[in-house]
């Protein structure tokens, strides 16, 4: 039994119909999105050939869910978080319909292109707040932790799947192909989310829960040290140091920029994170949570830095493999933490307000990481910018205490039988 605590916690999976049909939709919605990610990156750079260009596809995502993810928030605590998610679900789907479109069209301009790729970035940032919610209702508080670390390893996987079955597709049948099969991933996550059951956030019926609707979640982080610098470690970590967008340029400088190669620069990065998953169960049962964290984001970033100095190629992919674990670890911990020390009535906003750091906050950095390498090198981009990155966590990890000692919520212990009343069905929300 020990030893079986190490691994993966399959509880979330084993105990219900509700989860596990929001894990099978958000997996489904993973992978499309990975492949969609390959044919962007390479649809982009066949029309640019610039650093600088595929740049922009992190910056126009990253601007799309800055603004629509602030305002999902507050629509996840206004009305049913369901809708939402099934509506804007349905508006992914539209955005990679018309990107298949256009592929088959032969689209050689980059700006349809991009708006398209910021109109999904912008349903996508509406709904995120919304969905990020629903695991902490659906399951118990001690399985909280063990259900984002399965959506993690989802996400690990389709990052390893996608990219491998991005290129086989693109080269059978170009860009529309990827398109299409991302298409038909959302399609089968918005068939996921119709089952789900109805969840409107706690008060918001009331006159207080509409007040509350009306402002949104930066008081309450800024309000909690554990929440603020657990997210203002996410931002460092990303921003400065994310290497997507560099990927097609350090390919093409150091690997002769064989399209198989690019391939393998995402799928280590997965095979990392699938590891740290695997083993996950460590992670997701024990005290620890705000030091793990911050020590996951550090090494983050010195294995982007060592990614920016490696020489061999399986060098370069043990780094990435590294950095693709401490990923995982971090992501794991930081959303148990936000999802744990949020009321329900705020967890719309609050997780907005993680999905635009989460989400915007790498593509934001591919931005950076594109520009600073079109004025000097993929390498110093690299270097510079991932031993910058885990300056700023030292920091955090210097200035705040609380997020250092922060420890989850033991679990509710079961009712003693003897008491009938307390017996019944219990809810599967908030524990806060």
């Amino acid at each position: 039994m020990k030893g079986r605590g190490r691994f993966l916690d399959t509880r979330p999976l084993r105990g219900g119909g509700p989860f596990r049909d929001l894990w099978i939709g958000t997996a489904a919605s993973q992978l499309g999105s990975q492949m969609s990610t390959v044919a962007v990156l390479a649809q982009v750079w066949d029309l640019t050939g610039s650093p600088l260009g595929t740049g922009a596809i992190g910056l126009v995502s990253g601007l799309a869910t800055l603004l629509f993810g602030l305002l999902g928030g507050t629509l996840a605590d206004a009305v049913d978080r369901r809708t939402v998610v099934r509506a804007t679900t349905g508006g992914q789907l539209l955005a990679a319909a018309g990107l298949c479109a256009q592929a088959l069209a032969d689209n050689r301009n980059v700006l349809l292109l991009l708006t398209l790729v910021a109109a999904g970035a912008a349903c996508a940032g509406l709904g995120a707040p919304a969905r990020r919610t629903l695991p902490v209702r659906l399951l118990p508080p001690d399985q909280v932790a063990a259900g984002l670390a399965l959506t993690n390893v989802s996400f690990q996987a389709g990052m390893l799947a996608g990219p491998a079955l991005a290129g086989l597709i693109i080269a059978r049948w170009d860009f529309a192909g990827a398109y299409a099969a991302q298409a038909v991933a959302v399609a089968i996550s918005a068939l996921a989310v119709i089952r789900l059951p109805p969840m409107r956030p706690e008060g918001a019926g009331t006159a207080s829960g509409r007040r509350r609707a009306e402002r949104g979640g930066w008081g309450v982080v800024l309000r909690r040290p554990t929440l603020w610098g657990s997210l203002a470690t996410d931002l460092a970590a990303t921003v400065f140091a994310m290497p997507v967008a560099l990927f097609p340029l350090v390919n093409e400088a150091r690997f002769g920029g064989d399209p198989r190669t690019l391939g393998l620069f995402l799928s280590a990065v997965a095979v990392g994170g699938i590891m740290a998953g695997l083993l996950s169960g460590t992670l997701t049962r024990r005290r620890g949570g705000g030091l793990v964290q911050l020590i996951a984001a550090g090494v983050w970033g010195l294995a982007l830095a060592g990614f920016g100095l490696a020489g061999p190629l399986w060098s370069a992919l043990c780094c990435l493999a590294l950095a693709g674990a401490a990923d995982t670890v971090s992501v794991i911990t930081r959303s148990t933490l936000v999802q744990l020390e949020t009321p329900d009535a705020y967890r719309g906003r609050v997780s907005s307000v993680e999905h635009v750091i989460g989400v915007a906050g790498p593509e934001l950095g591919n931005f950076r990481g594109g520009l600073v390498a079109s004025a000097t090198s993929a390498s110093f981009s690299l270097v510079a910018g991932g031993l910058f990155a885990t300056l700023l966590v030292a920091l955090v990890a210097a200035v705040n205490a609380p997020l250092r000692a922060y420890r989850p919520p033991s679990p509710v212990p079961p009712a003693p039988v003897e008491a009938p009343a307390s017996s019944a069905t219990e809810p599967t929300g908030s524990a806060l």
